[in-house]
């Protein structure tokens, strides 16, 4: 290896400074994992007679059904409105994190690298 770094590195970028840009990026990382998780998420379905809120931990936090969409004959599409709300607040959740990490790498698919 040369003395001033890898070759072929942009400006003679050192072993060192790598590493110290890595730990950067991978602090920026946690933090904004960190930010995620104390986030909420709410998505609505069947019109708004369901609502389902997540957080970013993908834990599921609340849930309302207006009294209007609970029907004793037809208790399959509460079941889908539930299921639909819910998917869609996780959908939510998982697209900021996406948003959030794509950002931080510059849209460099690391591939589980941190």
């Amino acid at each position: 290896m040369a003395k001033g770094g890898f070759r072929g590195m942009p400006g003679g970028m050192n072993q060192a400074a790598m590493m110290k840009q890595a730990q950067k990026m991978q602090q920026e990382m946690l933090r904004m994992q960190e930010e995620q998780e104390k986030k909420t998420f709410t998505a609505k379905a069947g019109g708004g007679m369901v609502a389902a809120t997540v957080n970013g931990k993908h834990e599921l936090v609340e849930i309302a059904i207006n009294p209007e969409a609970v029907d004793p004959d037809d208790v399959e599409m509460l079941q889908d409105m539930v299921i639909a709300a819910v998917n869609e607040a996780m959908r939510a959740a998982d697209s900021e994190a996406a948003n959030n990490m794509s950002r931080l790498t510059g849209g460099l698919n690391l591939g589980g690298l941190f």
